[in-house]
């Protein structure tokens, strides 16, 4: 029997379609690969709210990495050592002090699973709201008093490099910047020094699973340092070239059921 790997899987761009659904080859593949002793873990800049229904849909059992290893949690198992690492108030503040200047137009807070806006935007209230999360509306400034968890910044596309620069200039040593993919050109912030790959790192140790033996699906700059990390890193078709660059391996597409594809191939997985 092969010996078993860990699989850690990107959302957006990855494992999921342009419509935001896995595909029933994937599907298919990632029960087949967790039948045969591979363990599977979801690693995604999405808050646990946003991404909790696609571990459900896959019958997950295993730890998740949500807000880019901001939080890194077990969702069936509350007694899994959990990190919540949030960033401080002050830093929030000073970086809703940037955005001022800059004239963004929205910033998004979350406190774990609590979502602040600081302007009411059908658009983004449309990407974060799930039936059961309330949405705070209202300055940030004012009512955000806990330390963030994540805060998204929604720039107009022409302000982006700008933005990040000016991050980069005066927070670069508290935070850490990203961006996602298109549609939707929004700014993620996470406390400096985390990344998926600090979530990924914690979950092979606890399965007891080497760096050779860990396979990571990504697409975006959010997932460099977790391909790096897995010794057997996958780039999406559809993934940033820089993102290719250090994979080891690109796939199809998240549209051509590039997880699926690999997975059969590198597992030799039985039809």
């Amino acid at each position: 029997m092969m010996e078993k790997y860990l699989i850690a899987l990107d959302l957006d761009g990855t494992l999921l379609t342009d419509e935001k659904i896995i595909s029933e080859r994937n599907k298919q593949a990632i029960a087949k690969a967790r039948a045969e002793g591979h363990i599977v873990s979801i690693a995604t800049g999405r808050p646990h709210r946003a991404s909790i229904h696609y571990y459900n849909e896959m019958e997950l059992d295993t730890p998740m990495v949500n807000f880019n290893g901001a939080l890194i949690h077990h969702p069936k198992n509350h007694y899994w050592d959990a990190i919540h690492s949030p960033m401080s108030i002050r830093t929030a503040h000073s970086i809703l002090h940037t955005c001022k200047e800059l004239g963004v137009k929205n910033v998004l807070a979350e406190v774990r699973d609590d979502v602040y806006l600081d302007q009411y935007d059908e658009e983004l209230m449309e990407i974060f709201q799930t039936s059961d999360t309330p949405i705070n509306i209202g300055s940030l400034s004012s009512n955000l008093k806990d330390d963030p968890t994540s805060i998204l910044i929604h720039p107009e596309i022409d302000k982006i490099q700008a933005l990040r620069d000016q991050l980069t200039d005066k927070h670069a040593e508290v935070i850490d910047h990203r961006k996602w993919g298109a549609p939707w050109h929004v700014i993620e912030i996470v406390r400096a020094g985390l990344n998926k790959a600090v979530g990924l790192q914690k979950i092979a140790h606890y399965y007891h699973i080497p760096e050779e033996r860990i396979i990571a699906f990504g697409d975006e700059d959010n997932d460099l340092e977790m391909l790096e990390y897995a010794g057997v890193g996958v780039a999406m078709d559809n993934a940033i070239s820089e993102l290719k660059d250090v994979a080891n391996y690109t796939t199809h597409s998240n549209e051509g059921d590039g997880i699926a594809c690999f997975l059969e191939d590198f597992l030799k997985l039985s039809s």
